[in-house]
């Protein structure tokens, strides 16, 4: 199979596209030949080697972390699927590689795609879905009436967690560019910032939950906008303890993110807040609810530019510019 491989950790490295064995199958897993697959800036992440010391990838390694596709092959394992499904999913940690023609997924991870979505619509939304759902409510458990706080609305998290806040019944406030403040409002915000000429901390104040996706400076501000009692959840770090015991991490690994987090945890505690950093997993389950709300329209994909495969490269470092709106898409297989 075509696959597009990291040969070695680089900031804005190269990747090669290469011919490969096709995937192992376990006992569990289901082979889905990918049509469609997503672009996020994890992926430039993982090939630029900010995780490898938490997350590590032995070169050479397949990028992806976006899957739609149709199942081709079942293990013996696997109850749940058949040869002929449509199916979307989002590989766990150590199995991602999404940017290949097949890739074997773990059944637990897979959930059958939506009805009313293409397979380039479908492969947008597992990974932002997952994050947004994982934030909103799995930790953050907003309710009606509260209010959260989602940045960079014009993002790939942000155009889904904006949806999924209002759909909770949450007032949401988002941060954008004056450009893509009408595509943020017809996503459902309440209140608009233009991150250029606002400061969003001036603006907003006594929020239940802030979703932080960008810097430490805009991850300390986010402070002042929580009521006492607030959460704020972070998925662009820094890693706190109790992740870091999650993953299960060495005493030394342990430390250091103990002391990477020790800054916005104090503060944090000072105000009677709660800070939590997350990095969304795999969830074939949570996938079939984000499915159901996709099918019953309270929640739409936002896909900005859509790629071929051979020009993988070129939609990686599209997505790196910071411009899209929504999420990037390369279509594999018709």
């Amino acid at each position: 199979m075509r696959a597009f491989v990291v040969d070695k950790y680089k900031k804005k490295g190269a990747l090669r596209l290469a011919n490969l064995p096709e995937p192992e199958l376990q006992d569990n897993d289901v082979l889905v030949r990918i049509q469609a697959t997503a672009v996020n800036l994890l992926d430039s992440k993982v090939r630029d080697g900010e995780f490898k010391l938490i997350l590590p990838y032995r070169p050479p390694f397949v990028l992806g972390h976006d899957v739609a596709g149709t199942v081709v092959k079942a293990g013996s394992g696997v109850r749940r699927f058949k040869v002929g499904d449509q199916v979307y999913a989002r590989p766990r940690d150590h199995r991602v590689g999404t940017f290949a023609e097949f890739i074997a997924v773990d059944e637990a991870d897979v959930a059958l795609k939506p009805n009313n979505l293409s397979m380039t619509e479908a492969a947008s939304i597992p990974l932002v879905g997952l994050t947004a759902w994982q934030a909103l409510v799995e930790v953050g458990k907003v309710k009606p009436g509260e209010k959260v706080f989602i940045q960079a609305g014009s993002g790939g998290v942000g155009t889904f967690a904006i949806q999924l806040g209002k759909h909770l019944g949450a007032t949401v406030a988002t941060t954008t560019s004056a450009g893509n403040a009408e595509l943020a409002r017809s996503l459902g915000a309440d209140v608009v910032i233009d991150y250029k000429t606002q400061d969003f901390e001036k603006v907003l104040s006594g929020y239940d939950l802030v979703l932080n996706s960008q810097d430490p400076k805009t991850l300390e501000k986010s402070l002042a906008v929580l009521k006492p009692g607030g959460q704020l959840i972070s998925i662009s770090g820094p890693p706190d303890p109790a992740f870091a015991g999650k993953l299960g991490l060495n005493l030394f690994l342990k430390l250091v993110l103990r002391l990477l987090s020790r800054g916005v945890r104090k503060k944090a505690k000072r105000l009677g807040i709660r800070y939590s950093f997350l990095f969304m997993r795999a969830e074939g389950q949570q996938l079939d609810q984000i499915t159901s709300l996709i099918e019953s329209g309270a929640i739409r994909p936002v896909v900005d530019k859509v790629f071929p495969f051979e020009k993988t490269g070129d939609a990686l470092a599209y997505v790196e510019t910071g411009r899209a709106k929504g999420k990037v898409v390369i279509t594999v297989a018709d």
